[in-house]
């Protein structure tokens, strides 16, 4: 095997305007990635250890059989194109075409081996939510060890994972009237897909749904606990009467009290999260002992967010959580303490395409359809800027930098840091929401380390 060759850069330092600035571009110089001379390789793969769970059916192993095959075929494409354009593999980060979803694969990792075992702390079933990542192979990590539901933000993820053969869904956003004959279609092929209702006209749609196709739906009742964006009001008497329909219909298996401290994003550290998972807990609590007092029985409670459930002490009167970002974190995660900026798994590759240190600016090829326009957690650092740029290497943040705006492709990054900075230069970008970044991509490279390991495509659609 011939050893590829590797030619360096010249200096990307330029001559700064002072000492402040000189500093600043040689602590971020160390840690950006290069340009690099292209030599020839013979192919290396080093392929991810298997991601599958263990099987219930041959059915269910045949289905993690075909998903594996898809994800090598992925990487062959990769690797094709690679040398279409003159690069001989793309198993390396430098190696990648810009901007690139990057997927760290021992961060993510450690990030669901963590929540899990909080939920086992907690005494609590784990029933992650896909919607960050919307990818088969991430979701058989996340339910590692616990029973395997899921719950999902679109129909579209629904039969995704429907047919990676996942049996037990909640679609936790309000369902629509008109896509009932969807919900029924799919739910005939699983052991449960439950659906969610805040109205008493979309309990009618569902009971004449039910009726014209011999069916009982599975329904929770979703309750507003404090975000005020959707769900009933645990106060109101039209909330009881709308759960004493729930319970009473025949059409209906009513599961229970659903809610989503959406709220808890408001929160500027770990403390605070922590008062808002108590609150959610009390909201639930009150309004199903409030459903028990005129005799409706609460099968289970269901509530989540990451900030309360990587923060919460107490979930007495819970049967389960769906927490969902933890498994990629991002910048505004790491803002507000639900984890350090060394645990987010997920990051954006970028390269420098403009530079002018004169003017302590630079640009990259990464804009809001690459990062989302998510101006962060303001309420922590007004000046946080629409991501936090940290070095290719080993993700630790770069000083003097700041990404200051974003258009549809470009990415203005200012500050005395941009000295460091040239066309070609290399950088990861943390998002401030890594959900939304993450839908702006067809497929994410999963890394260990700066190795190319795999490539997982998401699911898309609604």
């Amino acid at each position: 095997m011939r050893t590829r060759t590797r030619t360096r850069t010249r200096d990307i330092a330029s001559d700064a305007d002072s000492d402040a600035d000189a500093d600043a571009g040689h602590r971020i110089g160390r840690g950006l990635g290069r340009g690099r001379g292209r030599g020839a390789s013979q192919r290396t793969r080093t392929r991810t250890r298997d991601i599958a769970s263990d099987a219930d059916s041959d059915a269910d192993s045949d289905a993690d059989s075909d998903a594996g095959q898809g994800i090598a075929s992925d990487a062959d494409a990769d690797a094709d194109i690679g040398r279409a354009f003159g690069y001989p593999d793309l198993m390396k980060i430098d190696e990648l075409p810009t901007p690139c979803a990057l997927v760290d694969l021992d961060r993510l990792e450690a990030n669901a081996e963590r929540m899990a075992e909080r939920a086992h702390e907690l005494g609590v079933r784990l029933r992650p939510h896909v919607k960050t990542h919307k990818c088969v192979e991430a979701a058989r990590i996340q339910t590692r060890g616990h029973f395997g539901g899921i719950t999902v933000s679109t129909l579209a993820e629904a039969r995704g994972f429907v047919e990676a053969g996942f049996t037990d869904l909640t679609y936790a956003v309000p369902v629509a009237p008109q896509r009932l004959a969807e919900v029924v279609e799919l739910g005939a092929r699983v052991e449960r897909l439950a659906v969610l209702v805040d109205h008493l006209d979309t309990v009618r749609a569902i009971e004449e749904v039910g009726r014209t196709h011999s069916v009982v739906l599975p329904v929770w009742l979703k309750l507003d606990c404090g975000l005020h964006r959707s769900g009933v009001d645990p106060e109101a008497e039209a909330s009881v009467v709308l759960a004493q329909r729930l319970a009473a219909s025949p059409q209906i298996d009513f599961r229970g009290v659903l809610t989503h401290a959406g709220q808890s994003y408001r929160a500027t550290g770990r403390e605070e999260a922590a008062v808002v998972a108590r609150d959610e807990c009390r909201v639930s609590r009150a309004f199903v002992n409030r459903l028990a007092e005129d005799g409706i029985a609460v099968p289970e409670v269901s509530i989540g967010s990451t900030p309360t459930m990587t923060s919460a002490d107490d979930l007495a009167g819970v049967d389960e959580i769906r927490p969902g970002n933890y498994l990629f974190f991002d910048a505004f995660q790491a803002a507000i303490g639900s984890c350090g900026l060394e645990d987010v798994a997920f990051s954006v590759l970028a390269t420098v395409v403009s530079a002018f240190p004169e003017r302590q600016r630079a640009v990259v090829d990464a804009g809001a359809l690459a990062l989302s326009k998510d101006p962060g957690p303001t309420h922590v650092d007004p000046a946080c800027g629409f991501g936090r740029p940290v070095a290719t290497e080993d993700q630790h943040p770069l000083p003097g930098l700041r990404l200051t705006s974003l258009s549809q492709e470009h990415g203005v990054v200012e500050g005395p840091g941009t000295a460091a900075l040239r066309p070609g230069t290399r950088l990861r970008i943390l998002p401030n929401h890594s959900c939304l970044a993450a839908a702006g991509f067809d497929r994410y490279r999963v890394v260990r380390g700066l190795e190319v390991v795999d490539v997982w495509r998401p699911i898309r659609g609604w």
